[in-house]
């Protein structure tokens, strides 16, 4: 099986750099530092009161699931905002695509190099995301749903860094522009449907006297579906089933107005996930796009021109 040489060059030049070693000891400094001011607040409770809050244990590990949630939301863009740009500013891109290697191969490389960074994030993660176990509440199933979680943000904010950092000539402005969509689609979602819900809400009051209940019935409309592409929002969904609260996972289709179920808000976590995977695909189609200077002419005519070539020189 041939190894995409891209993926294997950011590899062996990841592995000479003290950069990942030092991201993976602060990651799990901060998820242990956590973890134990969480055990240490528990034992601190029991030599008071003399009871044990078993709660306080599942607490912590939805507190250290966010938390490493949060942290490869924002460190995924920052692996890759700079892949492909970094090659344009050091003026080697035109050196690596007059080479065998495809920009299919290209971005997926620059993609599977940070992708392994994450992995090896995830697992060295296991031994704190592994104290709950000590007292039960979650299951394998649950680690495993999490886990999927975790490869659905990682490849999607990674995707979204990747495109950027094909767009821009400069991994600043790579940067700027991928940390900025990543805050409209967590953040600007809820507030577009916040401003939509409110705004037929006053609409909706000035009819209250002739129109009874009306205001009950207001909601954001097809707003909402935007919160399909926030990866936030399907974390939640996945971390309050877990924490054994399946009602606080079924509110979420009934945010900012009351309205009627359908297959959409039926499956609400199993579409998001899926739109959310097939964004990546598209953010990384576009980087694709924007890496080939030929726009995909180069592997159709390549093989006529080698031909011509070998025919001349016969």
């Amino acid at each position: 099986m041939r190894i995409n040489p891209v993926y294997k060059r950011e590899v062996t030049v990841s592995s000479r750099s003290a950069r990942i070693p030092v991201i993976m000891m602060v990651f799990n400094s901060i998820l242990a530092l956590v973890a134990f001011l969480n055990m240490y607040s528990v034992t601190a409770q029991v030599k008071v009161t003399a009871e044990i809050q078993y709660s306080s244990f599942l607490d912590l590990y939805m507190f250290v699931a966010s938390l490493e949630f949060v942290m490869l939301l924002f460190i995924m863009p920052a692996l890759t905002s700079g892949s492909i740009s970094g090659e344009r500013e050091r003026q080697t891109l035109e050196l690596l695509l007059s080479t065998k290697a495809t920009p299919w191969e290209i971005v997926t490389g620059k993609l599977m190099s940070s992708m392994n960074s994450m992995v090896l994030l995830v697992v060295s993660s296991f031994p704190v995301m592994a104290l709950v176990f000590v007292y039960g509440g979650i299951t394998i199933k649950d680690m495993g749903l999490l886990m999927l979680m975790y490869g659905t943000v990682a490849l999607f904010s990674a995707s979204l860094g990747i495109c950027f950092s094909s767009i821009c000539r400069r991994s600043t402005m790579a940067t700027a522009m991928s940390y900025g969509v990543l805050t409209f689609l967590i953040a600007g979602t809820f507030v577009i449907n916040y401003f939509v819900a409110s705004m037929a809400s006053m609409g909706a009051a000035g009819y209250a006297n002739q129109m009874e209940g009306i205001t009950s019935q207001v909601n954001s409309g097809v707003c909402l579906y935007l919160l399909l592409l926030n990866p936030a929002v399907s974390f939640y969904q996945i971390m309050s089933g877990q924490a054994g609260s399946r009602e606080a996972s079924v509110s979420v289709t009934q945010w900012f107005g009351s309205r009627s179920p359908n297959m959409v808000l039926d499956a609400w976590l199993p579409v998001s996930i899926g739109l959310q995977l097939l964004l990546a695909v598209l953010f990384l189609l576009i980087a694709v796009r924007a890496v080939d200077p030929t726009g995909g002419r180069r592997s159709r005519h390549e093989p006529k021109t080698r031909g011509t070539h070998a025919s001349g020189k016969e």
